[in-house]
């Protein structure tokens, strides 16, 4: 098999081994692809293996011997997968590889909200502690969790992770999901959209991507919130009206957020929560340990070899 690799950089920029493609076939690697080398790259290889490299109806038209599509992540919406179907293409994803990561970064950016221990880390280094005429000091409300309610957008195996941990710092978990399961109902109450809007004092982003979630947070359901409210979000930045989402913080009307994805990523230079109070943003590494990553190539070169063996698995388009 021929297989192309178009943006292998962020799954694994040298610290992980290849070799489990390498067995699979003739592989051809590249860091990044762009935009127009995309169908030169791709050139006759029968399996291409993407994560951020879109690939269109008219990029298949270009590369008729395209027999099957990888996506290296759990979204898949950089796949024109009607097309692929029509094609006889199967796409498949990654489920689940980096839940317990992601669940951890999501409480780790609430953490920082809480505690800010990276300013106050930076605060001591730069000497303010050495000169102080007391034996602490603090630079920003300092909040205890236990006793708050969470209300958590998205009950899935990454929402259920979150909820778990944040019943162990002894907060009240509620949720909010079109689907509802037995082991959601041992950790959280499920409850209307509405209703969690109102009642949470962090709100914490687990939902997939989809027109129906797209924009979620706005300017009018940011109304429907307490004031002071958390918003946390390492799930999808179209989840978030950016600039709806700003506005709120520089209002104190949301007391603080912390996002680990953007609508444009890399994030736009004019994003306007780049200027807004209280907003910490990491570049979108909430899935990045070297243990997810491993997990993640790990599986996809499954998927491959479940393919070429004629039993296709993680299908998102059958």
């Amino acid at each position: 098999m021929k297989i192309v690799i178009l943006d292998g950089y962020a799954m694994n920029p040298g610290d992980l081994s290849w070799d489990g493609f390498d067995s699979l076939g003739e592989v051809t690697r590249y860091d990044r692809t762009p935009a127009d080398r995309i169908a030169e790259r791709i050139g006759d290889s029968e399996i291409v293996i993407t994560n951020k490299v879109p690939i269109t109806g008219e990029i298949l038209d270009a590369c008729p011997g395209v027999k099957y599509i990888g996506v290296t992540a759990t979204g898949y919406n950089i796949i024109d997968t009607e097309a692929a179907r029509k094609r006889g293409i199967p796409v498949t994803n990654v489920p689940s590889y980096a839940t317990e990561i992601t669940a951890q970064f999501a409480v780790a950016l609430l953490l920082e909200v809480c505690g800010h221990a990276g300013a106050h880390d930076r605060a001591v280094h730069e000497g303010r502690w050495a000169g102080s005429a007391d034996f602490c000091f603090w630079d920003y409300p300092l909040i205890e969790l236990a006793g708050k309610t969470l209300g958590i957008i998205g009950f899935g195996r990454i929402g259920r992770a979150v909820g778990r941990i944040a019943k162990a710092l002894g907060m009240k978990v509620i949720a909010h999901s079109p689907r509802e399961h037995e082991e959601g109902r041992a950790i959280a109450g499920y409850v209307g959209l509405d209703r969690l809007l109102a009642e949470s004092d962090v709100i914490s982003l687990h939902c997939p991507l989809f027109p129906a979630t797209q924009g979620i947070i706005n300017s009018s359901t940011i109304a429907k919130m307490k004031d002071g409210v958390i918003i946390i979000n390492n799930a999808r930045g179209p989840l978030i009206v950016d600039q709806d989402l700003a506005d709120a913080l520089n209002s104190g009307k949301v007391y603080a957020a912390a996002v680990d994805v953007a609508v444009t990523e890399p994030i736009k230079a004019d994003n306007p929560l780049l200027a807004a109070k209280n907003c910490i943003i990491t570049p979108h590494i909430s899935w990045a340990a070297a243990e997810a990553r491993k997990r993640l190539i790990g599986i996809v070169v499954e998927n491959i070899r479940a393919f070429a063996a004629g039993k296709p698995v993680n299908v998102v388009n059958p």
